[in-house]
């Protein structure tokens, strides 16, 4: 029988805890003016780990992402990625990390093909090796018979999995993907999932963000818990639910105690018998 997702990843979890750190952030604080997006994070991700970083809207995820992938300078802290400061040296860093921001746009009047090969050139594989990792990504990812195509007619799923094929196209050390199952349909999110999860397995890390606390629990070893720019848990993903689920736990850490008060009006109305 093949083993659950779940099970693999609690056994990753417990080899990844005595790996290497691959990736470190220090004391990472952004902030714009008076408000604070991001204050003191400090995470680490270990080689061989699966990582998920979950929080409510505009708790700072984007933000920290965007920091420790070297797209968004922090007001102060610090970023290392194997050993490499992600600031002080970020030509360097960049070849180690492969990132999928929020919202990123592609260069969607290339084609496919087109826009994986210069990807792989941009960050400086051999061009006698893209095309050889163009068709084994497009293959792994179900979008061999779209290469051809401008990648403007492809579908928001479609246009997701082949920017994910971009960031993997020069075998990073690190993946930083926020919100990579957005918009994905549920087999193309399996397809995704086993992906990482072999390129977790053959050593590489993956530290993303996402919405869906099933999928966290489901395939992530680590976790980290943001609310309003601070971590406010982190650990092992059984350390940090606590007996409970991950879904429960998170209500737990992040509900207020006032939500949905004046808003008794939705109940109906008060004359109606």
């Amino acid at each position: 029988m093949p083993v659950p997702s779940v099970v693999r990843a609690r056994e990753r979890g417990r080899l990844a805890e005595h790996n290497p750190v691959v990736l470190r952030t220090e004391s990472l604080t952004k902030s714009y003016g008076t408000v604070i997006a991001a204050n003191e994070v400090t995470i680490d991700v270990h080689a061989g780990s699966f990582t998920g970083i979950v929080g409510p809207n505009g708790a700072g995820k984007t933000t920290t992402l965007s920091m420790l992938s070297g797209l968004n300078r922090p007001t102060s802290g610090r970023v290392t990625v194997r050993d490499v400061d992600v600031w002080a040296d970020g030509a360097a860093a960049k070849r180690l990390i492969g990132t999928l921001p929020d919202r990123l746009r592609l260069f969607d009047r290339l084609t496919g093909a087109q826009l994986m090969y210069y990807s792989g050139v941009l960050h400086g594989v051999e061009e006698s090796a893209v095309a050889q990792r163009v068709a084994e990504l497009a293959e792994a990812f179900s979008l061999e018979s779209a290469l051809g195509r401008l990648v403007s007619d492809y579908s928001a799923g479609m246009q997701k999995k082949i920017a994910l094929a971009c960031s993997m196209i020069h075998a990073p050390d690190v993946l930083v993907l926020d919100e990579p199952f957005e918009a994905i349909d549920p087999v193309s999110a399996s397809n995704v999932t086993e992906i990482l999860e072999k390129y977790v397995a053959g050593g590489g890390s993956v530290i993303m963000s996402s919405h869906s606390l099933d999928l966290i629990q489901r395939v992530c070893d680590h976790v980290a818990v943001i609310i309003d720019g601070s971590v406010i848990a982190q650990g092992t993903v059984d350390a940090v639910r606590d007996g409970m689920s991950l879904e429960d736990r998170f209500r737990h850490l992040t509900e207020s105690s006032e939500a949905g008060e004046g808003l008794e009006w939705l109940h109906g109305s008060s004359d109606s018998e």
